[in-house]
Protein backbone atom coordinates (compact mmCIF):
# COMPACT_ATOMS: atom_id res chain seq x y z
CA UNK A 1 0.00 0.00 0.00
CA UNK A 2 1.53 3.00 -0.92
CA UNK A 3 0.07 6.63 0.41
CA UNK A 4 0.02 9.71 -1.79
CA UNK A 5 -0.82 13.35 -1.64
CA UNK A 6 -2.83 14.27 -4.91
CA UNK A 7 -4.54 17.31 -5.32
CA UNK A 8 -3.90 18.05 -1.36
CA UNK A 9 -6.31 14.56 -0.74
CA UNK A 10 -4.22 11.70 0.82
CA UNK A 11 -5.25 8.74 -0.78
CA UNK A 12 -4.09 4.86 -0.39
CA UNK A 13 -3.08 2.87 -3.25
CA UNK A 14 -2.94 -0.82 -3.38
CA UNK A 15 0.21 -0.70 -6.08
CA UNK A 16 4.04 -1.56 -6.42
CA UNK A 17 6.34 1.08 -5.77
CA UNK A 18 7.98 0.26 -9.42
CA UNK A 19 4.49 0.84 -11.37
CA UNK A 20 4.48 4.67 -13.11
CA UNK A 21 2.67 7.10 -11.22
CA UNK A 22 0.05 7.82 -14.63
CA UNK A 23 -1.51 4.32 -14.10
CA UNK A 24 -2.11 4.88 -10.16
CA UNK A 25 -3.39 8.09 -11.09
CA UNK A 26 -5.78 6.82 -13.66
CA UNK A 27 -6.64 3.17 -12.61
CA UNK A 28 -6.28 3.44 -8.64
CA UNK A 29 -7.33 6.89 -7.89
CA UNK A 30 -9.88 7.51 -11.08
CA UNK A 31 -8.05 10.79 -12.00
CA UNK A 32 -8.13 10.39 -15.94
CA UNK A 33 -7.65 13.75 -16.29
CA UNK A 34 -3.46 13.10 -17.08
CA UNK A 35 -3.54 10.98 -20.24
CA UNK A 36 -1.44 8.58 -22.08
CA UNK A 37 0.18 9.50 -25.10
CA UNK A 38 3.69 7.54 -25.43
CA UNK A 39 4.58 5.89 -22.40
CA UNK A 40 7.97 7.12 -23.20
CA UNK A 41 8.21 10.48 -21.29
CA UNK A 42 8.92 12.21 -24.63
CA UNK A 43 4.87 13.46 -25.89
CA UNK A 44 3.84 15.26 -22.34
CA UNK A 45 0.75 14.28 -22.38
CA UNK A 46 1.11 12.46 -18.75
CA UNK A 47 2.83 16.00 -17.71
CA UNK A 48 1.72 16.65 -13.56
CA UNK A 49 3.48 18.77 -11.12
CA UNK A 50 5.44 16.93 -8.54
CA UNK A 51 6.08 19.76 -5.70
CA UNK A 52 4.84 22.26 -8.00
CA UNK A 53 7.94 21.24 -11.13
CA UNK A 54 6.52 19.48 -14.25
CA UNK A 55 7.13 15.82 -14.63
CA UNK A 56 6.24 13.11 -16.78
CA UNK A 57 4.00 10.83 -15.15
CA UNK A 58 4.40 7.68 -17.45
CA UNK A 59 8.32 7.85 -16.56
CA UNK A 60 8.21 8.48 -12.63
CA UNK A 61 7.60 5.43 -10.38
CA UNK A 62 5.04 5.93 -7.66
CA UNK A 63 6.97 5.05 -4.90
CA UNK A 64 9.30 7.99 -6.03
CA UNK A 65 6.24 10.33 -5.11
CA UNK A 66 5.80 9.15 -1.87
CA UNK A 67 5.94 12.62 0.86
CA UNK A 68 5.81 14.58 -2.48
CA UNK A 69 2.45 16.82 -3.91
CA UNK A 70 1.49 15.68 -6.67
CA UNK A 71 -0.53 17.87 -8.46
CA UNK A 72 -2.86 16.34 -11.75
CA UNK A 73 -5.29 18.72 -14.06
CA UNK A 74 -7.82 17.89 -11.95
CA UNK A 75 -6.27 20.09 -9.18
CA UNK A 76 -5.35 22.81 -11.07
CA UNK A 77 -8.04 25.61 -10.18
CA UNK A 78 -10.57 26.54 -12.63
CA UNK A 79 -10.06 30.18 -12.68
CA UNK A 80 -5.92 29.35 -12.66
CA UNK A 81 -4.32 32.24 -15.33
CA UNK A 82 -3.24 29.79 -17.58
CA UNK A 83 -6.81 27.87 -17.85
CA UNK A 84 -8.20 30.92 -18.57
CA UNK A 85 -5.75 32.25 -21.23
CA UNK A 86 -6.24 28.78 -22.57
CA UNK A 87 -10.38 29.29 -23.08
CA UNK A 88 -9.80 33.30 -24.37
CA UNK A 89 -7.25 32.04 -26.97
CA UNK A 90 -9.48 29.51 -28.15
CA UNK A 91 -6.35 26.89 -27.98
CA UNK A 92 -7.84 23.73 -28.08
CA UNK A 93 -8.98 21.34 -31.00
CA UNK A 94 -9.12 17.27 -29.85
CA UNK A 95 -8.02 18.60 -26.74
CA UNK A 96 -6.30 15.24 -25.71
CA UNK A 97 -2.67 16.52 -25.16
CA UNK A 98 -3.99 19.81 -23.60
CA UNK A 99 -4.11 18.94 -19.85
CA UNK A 100 -0.26 17.94 -20.27
CA UNK A 101 0.05 21.30 -22.24
CA UNK A 102 -1.88 23.43 -19.61
CA UNK A 103 0.37 21.85 -16.84
CA UNK A 104 3.55 22.10 -18.62
CA UNK A 105 2.40 25.98 -18.71
CA UNK A 106 1.22 26.28 -15.20
CA UNK A 107 4.65 25.02 -14.07
CA UNK A 108 6.75 27.59 -16.63
CA UNK A 109 4.36 30.61 -14.95
CA UNK A 110 4.70 29.52 -11.45
CA UNK A 111 8.27 29.67 -11.99
CA UNK A 112 8.36 32.85 -14.13
CA UNK A 113 5.37 34.77 -13.68
CA UNK A 114 6.28 37.17 -16.71
CA UNK A 115 8.26 34.48 -19.22
CA UNK A 116 9.95 35.87 -22.34
CA UNK A 117 8.81 34.17 -25.45
CA UNK A 118 12.38 32.52 -26.02
CA UNK A 119 11.66 30.54 -22.90
CA UNK A 120 7.92 30.18 -23.46
CA UNK A 121 9.16 28.58 -26.56
CA UNK A 122 11.61 26.39 -24.32
CA UNK A 123 9.53 25.24 -22.04
CA UNK A 124 6.86 24.11 -24.25
CA UNK A 125 8.85 22.44 -26.79
CA UNK A 126 9.15 18.93 -25.13
CA UNK A 127 4.98 18.90 -25.39
CA UNK A 128 3.39 17.75 -28.61
CA UNK A 129 0.14 18.22 -30.63
CA UNK A 130 -1.61 16.26 -33.32
CA UNK A 131 -3.58 18.79 -34.20
CA UNK A 132 -0.87 20.85 -34.47
CA UNK A 133 -2.41 24.18 -32.10
CA UNK A 134 1.21 24.99 -31.38
CA UNK A 135 0.49 28.82 -32.40
CA UNK A 136 -2.82 29.24 -30.40
CA UNK A 137 -0.83 28.03 -27.22
CA UNK A 138 2.76 30.09 -27.87
CA UNK A 139 -0.20 33.20 -28.61
CA UNK A 140 -2.32 32.40 -25.59
CA UNK A 141 0.99 32.22 -23.37
CA UNK A 142 2.84 35.03 -24.79
CA UNK A 143 -0.39 37.34 -24.04
CA UNK A 144 -0.40 36.12 -20.67
CA UNK A 145 2.95 37.31 -20.27
CA UNK A 146 2.72 40.42 -21.41
CA UNK A 147 -0.65 40.99 -19.47
CA UNK A 148 0.87 40.56 -15.79
CA UNK A 149 1.16 36.25 -15.53
CA UNK A 150 -0.05 34.28 -13.28
CA UNK A 151 0.77 33.63 -9.69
Amino acid sequence: MITLMVNGTRYEADAETDVPLLWVLRDHLGLTGTKFGCGKGICGSCTVHIDGRAARSCQTPVGAVAGKAVTTIEGLPADHPVKKAWIAGEVVQCGYCQPGQIMQAAALFAEDGRPSEEKIVKSMDRNLCRCGTYPRIHAALTKLAKEGGAP
